[in-house]
């Protein structure tokens, strides 16, 4: 919309005279002048008329145009009309103004500094040929790929930053997002939050995830004996949660897969390890439906199970679905956007825990057990503090428990790994979907651990806690410790 008075005046009878109830408006000069985002209500029919007729005044975008950067320095003769003749050339090239700067009782006298948004490298061309010839001129910048756009086309320049982190994708698609994108600032910046740093965090998470992806990629590793025949082996992803593998004589059991962009770094990881036969992964257990935990579930070829509601929360593409917070659009965006970034990729057909509970372990609901060679394992539901379906996979006898997010050891966190957790955090205000049940969560499990210790002293072996992020631990005096030595890989180790 042009940047006047009465214009969203003008939008919104437009609106109405189709009947149409606007159910959300945001805008901000401070972000983009020229950018109004509108939720509207309307019959399928009367939507159409209505967009045509914002069509016919030039306000509807429909496209993204790829825009580039010009900041050039004209001389200018010291006469009457001289800046006129040089704005003429400017407005005939169908360029726009972002900035302009003259005062001719400078040192340079004559020297006029603009700043350019030009939709085709041709037009810039063109342009810069015709005032060659005319006045002398100094090219400052020129960039073709949007990175030097002012905020005058903000929406635009954020859009070609995301196309840049996804590959390519349809102005239709990266207008939808926008649109979401959008509702969370405007969602975060009524809870005081500064808009420029939303922007930012949801820019760097995809950054994070696409720079530490090949010879960016790293990760920690324990390896652990569990029993005298299984082994448990934990990944520290880069960003998000852990992978880990149970390796038993006959099989390899996986415990959540990390998000779908690491797949083929942690393929070539295992391979480094002597596990890259991936037809010995014949079983994968989901804990819960983020997509740090379960995006890669897709691209493995093997039975993956997990929680009803996690499966859910896949097909509603709403991480807060099931809990209290499920109209959160802050929850809701954040789930599409870290989903695209992380290139979701869940298992498509799942076999799901029974629904009735078989028994209880504390205040957990025991749903089922699974067997690991020599190892059996308890399938305990949560009470959904961090995520509606989140289970934990308890066994017990031999001392170990898959604690998903309710338990991280945040101390063995790198400070690259807390800095991009803290992403999260800040986009949807709390990971956990209901904090009160995160927290009866937390003290059950610690409770659960602190009895199983006692039970095994004389064994001299505590129980293993593998968390969501983190080192595999052990409780210490009520806080988590390392268990073992952490080994760092990186590809170029191999």
């Amino acid at each position: 919309m042009p940047n006047e008075p009465g214009a969203l005046h003008r939008a919104a009878e437009i609106i109405k005279s189709y009947s149409g109830n606007i159910n959300r408006i945001q805008y901000d000069r401070r972000i983009d002048p020229a950018t109004v985002f509108f939720e509207v209500t309307a019959s399928p029919g009367t939507c159409s008329r209505m967009k045509e007729d914002l069509h016919a005044i030039g306000y509807l975008q429909e496209t993204l145009p790829t825009l580039g950067f010009l900041k050039f320095s004209v001389y200018l003769p010291h006469q009457p009309g001289a800046l006129f003749e040089l704005l003429t050339y400017i407005t005939g090239a169908g360029a726009n103004i972002a900035y302009i700067d003259f005062d001719d009782r400078r040192c340079d006298p004559g020297r006029v500094t603009i700043s350019l948004n030009v939709k085709e490298s041709t037009v810039a061309e063109n342009l810069l040929d015709r005032l060659k010839s005319r006045y002398r001129l100094e090219i400052l910048e020129y960039d073709t790929t949007g990175e030097r756009l002012d905020d005058t086309v903000f929406y635009v320049r954020f859009a070609q930053a995301v196309r840049r982190l996804i590959g390519t994708a349809e102005d239709e698609f990266l207008l939808n997002l926008l649109h979401d994108v959008n509702h969370i600032v405007q969602e975060l910046y009524s809870l005081g939050q500064n808009p420029e740093e939303v922007f930012e965090c949801i820019l760097c998470t995809g950054r994070t995830l696409r720079d530490t992806t090949g010879e960016g990629f790293y990760a920690d590793l324990q390896r652990i004996q569990v029993s005298d025949a299984v082994e448990v082996v934990c990944f520290q992803m880069p960003g998000g949660g852990n992978i880990f593998l149970l390796c038993a004589p006959d099989e390899t059991v996986m415990i959540d897969t990390g998000y779908g962009i690491y797949h083929q770094d942690v393929v070539r990881m295992l391979q480094h390890y002597g596990l890259g036969d991936l037809r010995k992964i014949r079983r994968i257990y989901i804990t819960h439906a983020d997509a740090d935990h379960c995006g890669a579930g897709g691209l493995f070829d093997a039975e993956a199970y997990m929680h009803s509601g996690s499966l859910a929360i896949i097909h509603q593409a709403n991480r807060a679905y099931g809990s209290r917070s499920e109209a959160s659009i802050l929850e809701e965006v954040y789930t599409t956007i870290i989903n695209l970034f992380s290139r979701f990729t869940p298992p498509e057909n799942p076999e799901l825990f029974p629904a009735e509970k078989i028994g209880m372990r504390s205040i957990f609901p025991i749903l089922d057990r699974f067997t690991i060679h020599d190892l059996e394992f308890e399938v305990l539901e949560s009470l959904g503090g961090h995520l509606h379906g989140q289970v934990y996979f308890f066994c017990p006898a031999h001392g170990i428990i898959f604690t998903a997010d309710t338990l991280i050891n945040f101390g063995s966190l790198d400070e690259d790994r807390k800095r991009y957790n803290s992403l999260a955090d800040f986009l949807v205000t709390s990971v956990n979907v209901d904090s009160e049940l995160a927290r009866q969560e937390r003290r059950a499990l610690l409770d659960m651990i602190t009895d199983l210790d006692e039970e095994r002293a004389p064994s001299g072996r505590r129980c293993l806690v593998a968390c969501g992020h983190g080192a595999i631990s052990t409780l210490v005096d009520g806080r988590l410790e390392a268990a073992g030595p952490i080994e760092r890989y990186r590809p170029r180790e191999r």
